[in-house]
């Protein structure tokens, strides 16, 4: 039986035996209400205090019963109390023990801090990928939440270091803070860059004065989602079929066609390739829309002649085994058949 309810049975059959004694004290001994339920209670307890009043034979009677059963539903009670409380503290630490370990295992991965509308969606789409990810939260029911779920979290405030640092920013690819707060945002910002100088920032702002404040604090980008799903929403109208191409190229749960950007490595066999020489085109099928270069530069709709250098970030667009293909490819792995 399950802990909590195997407590409810015990104090149930506890409140009925209490019951029970009362009616059977003020039967027996036509004693008020009160002095029976004193009487009850101390029998039970076995303190060893005197009768209220003087008890007749069936009272004597009546109370040997009581102490007998009575004495047994306590100690079934107390010992499903202790139970709870015993399982309970100890199914804690081992999960918590048990979480601490998953995190500390992770490398390249990204913290999210805030577990809102905005940092559960980011949560989900990151489970899509999937793409290793640690989450910050203070609310206490959502913790709950995100352990009923099974995904990793560390329960603290993201602007505290040392919280950080349990989540493992020093090993961490990236860190996205999601609160609703600006406030926080910028401090969690400073936090992040002040114990990883080289780790990706990506910053959500609520208002447009607060980005240019992000990015001082050391925002690698500032988001508002406000400010996108204004966009988005316009373009839903006056560009419907580009909105929906758009939703099917960058979904990651699409089977026909998705957009996705792939770094190559130095000794990648890419490296010194043209993009026709490389047969991305021609054998995968995947259209190059972009590159980005090392040094931030964005080349847009490439040349068929231009070349791939080490470090170079290609946008692709084409079937999603081709991509995982060209991604394998790109970080010197064999390709699928």
């Amino acid at each position: 039986m399950d802990p909590v309810r195997h407590l409810r049975f015990s104090l149930s059959i506890l409140v009925g035996i209490i019951a029970l004694g009362t009616c059977g004290y003020a039967w027996i001994e036509h004693w008020p209400v009160f002095d029976s339920l004193y009487m009850t209670v101390i029998t039970l307890a076995t303190v060893g205090f005197r009768e209220v009043h003087d008890l007749s034979p069936e009272g004597k009677v009546f109370t040997i019963f009581l102490i007998i059963f009575g004495a047994g539903i306590i100690a079934y009670s107390v010992g499903s109390l202790i139970q709870l409380m015993v399982e309970g503290q100890l199914q804690r630490l081992l999960g918590r023990k048990k979480l601490e370990k998953q995190i500390n295992k992770l490398q390249g991965h990204y913290i999210v801090c805030g577990y809102g509308r905005i940092g559960a969606l980011i949560c989900r789409e990151f489970a899509t990928r999937p793409v290793p990810f640690v989450v910050v939260e203070k609310d206490p029911n959502l913790c709950e939440k995100l352990s009923d779920e099974g995904l990793l979290f560390v329960r603290g405030d993201a602007t505290d270091d040392d919280t950080l640092m349990e989540a493992g920013i020093l090993r961490a690819k990236g860190l996205i803070t999601a609160v609703t707060s600006d406030t926080e945002n910028v401090y969690i910002t400073l936090s992040a860059r002040g114990l990883n100088p080289d780790l990706f920032i990506l910053a959500r702002s609520g208002e447009e004065s607060s980005d240019k404040k992000l990015r001082r604090a050391g925002a690698s980008k500032v988001i508002s989602p406000y400010t996108i799903g204004a966009g988005r929403m316009a373009q839903a109208i006056l560009r419907p079929s580009v909105v929906d191409f758009i939703e099917i190229a960058t979904a990651g749960r699409n089977l026909e066609l998705q957009i996705e950007e792939i770094r190559v490595a130095p000794d990648s066999t890419l490296v010194g390739q043209s993009l026709v020489s490389s047969g991305v085109r021609k054998d995968w099928g995947i259209i190059i829309v972009g590159i980005k270069k090392r040094d931030g530069q964005m080349l847009f709709n490439p040349a068929p002649d231009t070349g791939i250098e080490a470090g170079d970030i290609l946008i692709t667009l084409g079937e999603p085994t081709a991509i995982h293909n060209l991604e394998r490819i790109a970080a010197l792995e064999p390709p699928h058949a």
